[in-house]
């Protein structure tokens, strides 16, 4: 992980480490519970603590160094990589959980020596105290100074969970929803693709959902919206289908902790008379940090085992609440807002109105049959009108000043290149905020149309376009780029295709950021090149068809909200300077 050793030598180190570790366990355990060892008579001994701490590293050992095994096996057949470097999100988490380890262990010892406990009672005491499960009960603090020293050590104890919990909320939650999304919208996509009729032209999205695709009587970019929307619907219910398996998981993972957990209490308190019944109120108890102290288990297995099985429960009950946010609290949430609207909080629109959108959430947005999804009509689109007039709205004249030199000049083409060149630069520095933002925006058709278009994709191009294909399958593990067709054909991609900026593992702003990136670096090599036709490139976007466009009216009512940097008269003065 440190890179000091490659990863040939260092991975079968560590593995041969842990398994010897944990066969060694293994053979002492085996060793202390024989009878050669027990004091006798065996039922009047019981075997200590540390004795089934030990069982527990065994296995964790064991199954640490398998599950390394089969990461080293996976590099060698190469699907994965075969240097392992510690992301901050990973080494954040490593170092939180170490410390919390540590911090328990030490006031445990500290607390064993003020209140007079064994070190691992202390142990115990220590993890449902910073757990705040609070059982009570033989090990409280009884003397002055341990109780002064509780008021420090838990406030501690709490700041350091809540840090580790919201560590494995980020890396887990965040960088394993990544990889679960990509899988399942491939999926959804390949069904999605599969489900064409071409007799009746409609694609079948979900079970009571279906689209008409027909691209009879629209344009290139009529048509390739449709193909937008029928993605960004893909994406949709694909996402859906995510956090619900994601919450499925968890809660599963949560009722296995649940359930296998009473069933070893029950046997280790036999003694005490725990019931299965008995021992899933206990276990349902310690999970919610509920912590009555009715019930507190007293075996050495007992104690040891609530150790390890409360520490799990951290991750476990974290990932569970996070899903749960994202469904189950969220869809209550959405009702009771829904709900307020129809009784203390009225809408606006009235009562029809509001059961009409809840009715429109329980289908979840069902498309009609008939609907056909990014049509407009017209010789020039609402799309197309606000490309041109986010482009006009960067004509400004201080901006520009060297561009409108060379149109002094004569020389149209040089204006134009420098034109181009701001506007990349403009909307570079826009991407970036919106990255730093937020990573999960998604943008509009129009809003990809535009970016599209500086990075030299025209929406209105048919000849970079082509249909999708269901059957399209990739071994090397890497999503092609969009300058590639499924096939091999250069420069044709469609919005359905294994090449869609909607289909990489990069967030909308990363991808634009990235795309335009290399483009504004691109031209800057131009610039310096030796051959004057690669400078003299036509770049495209073009300050004349803006002007002429802008002369004709062609524009739409979102001009003024997009003309940020200038205002409406710059734009006609320069087109009347050019006239």
């Amino acid at each position: 992980m440190s890179r000091r050793l490659t990863f040939e030598i260092a991975q079968p180190i560590t593995i041969i480490g842990f398994y010897l570790a944990g066969f060694l366990l293994m053979a002492l355990v085996a060793v202390a519970s024989s009878s050669v060892f027990r004091i006798q008579p065996m039922e009047e001994h019981a075997l200590s603590q540390a004795f089934y701490y030990a069982i527990i590293a065994a296995g964790i050992y064991f199954i640490i160094a398998s599950l390394m095994a089969f990461t080293a096996f996976g590099a060698y057949k190469g699907h994965y990589a075969r240097e392992f470097r510690l992301t901050a999100s990973q080494r954040t988490l490593m170092l939180q959980t170490i410390a919390f380890i540590v911090y328990l262990l030490v006031g445990a010892l500290i607390f064993s020596y003020v209140e007079n406990w064994m070190f691992l009672d202390a142990v115990f005491w220590a993890n449902f105290t910073l757990l705040t499960i609070g059982f009570g009960g033989e090990f409280v603090p009884k003397t002055h100074t341990g109780r002064s020293l509780l008021i420090p050590y838990a406030i501690g104890g709490l700041v350091t969970v809540g840090l580790v919990i919201g560590s494995i909320r980020s890396l887990i939650l965040e960088h394993g929803k990544q990889k679960m999304a990509a899988r399942f919208m491939e999926v959804k996509r390949q069904k999605v693709l599969e489900s064409i009729d071409g007799d009746t032209h409609t694609i079948r999205i979900s079970i009571f959902e279906k689209v008409n695709f027909s691209s009879k009587g629209l344009t290139e970019a009529q048509r390739r919206e449709q193909e937008f929307r029928i993605m960004r619907r893909v994406q949709t219910l694909s996402e859906r289908k995510r956090r619900y398996t994601a919450l499925a998981l968890s809660t599963t993972a949560a009722l296995l902790l649940w359930f296998l957990g009473a069933l070893v209490f029950m046997y280790s308190e036999k003694p005490q008379g725990f019931t299965y019944f008995v021992a899933l109120y206990y276990a349902y108890v310690s999970l919610l940090t509920i912590g009555y102290g009715d019930y507190v288990v007293q075996s050495n297995a007992g104690k040891a085992f609530m150790v390890f099985w409360s520490l799990l429960a951290v991750p476990t009950l974290t990932i569970l609440i996070s899903n749960m946010g994202d469904t189950v609290i969220k869809a209550f949430k959405d009702f009771t807002i829904w709900l307020g609207s129809l009784t203390v909080l009225p809408d606006e629109e009235g009562l029809s109105a509001a059961l009409k959108v809840g009715w429109r959430r329980i289908k979840s947005g069902k498309i009609g049959e008939e609907e056909r999804v990014g049509y407009h009509e017209g010789p020039t689109s609402p799309n197309e009108q606000r490309t041109d007039d986010r482009l006009a709205a960067y004509l400004e004249e201080e901006e520009l000043g060297k561009a409108q030199e060379a149109d002094e000049h004569g020389d149209y083409l040089e204006r134009d290149i420098r034109f181009y060149h701001f506007v990349l630069a403009k909307e570079v520095r826009k991407l970036m905020k919106d990255v730093e933002s937020s990573s999960s925006k998604q943008y509009e058709y129009h809003e990809w149309q535009y970016y599209l278009r500086l990075i030299g994709q025209d929406e209105d191009d048919a000849s970079k376009h082509r249909q999708p294909k269901a059957n399209t399958r990739h071994d090397d593990g890497e999503a092609p780029d969009i300058g590639s067709a499924d096939d091999g054909k250069k420069l044709a991609w469609s919005w359905l295709g294994i090449r869609s900026p909607l289909m990489g593992n990069q967030s909308e702003p990363q991808w634009l950021l990235q795309r335009l990136a290399m483009k504004l670096e691109s031209e800057m090599r131009k610039m310096s090149s030796p051959d004057e036709e690669v400078r003299k490139t036509k770049p495209p976007i073009s300050m004349a068809e803006l002007r002429k466009r802008k002369g004709s009216g062609k524009t739409s009512d979102d001009a003024h909200t997009l003309q940020v940097d200038v205002e409406a008269s710059t734009v006609d003065r320069c087109a009347k300077k050019e006239d």
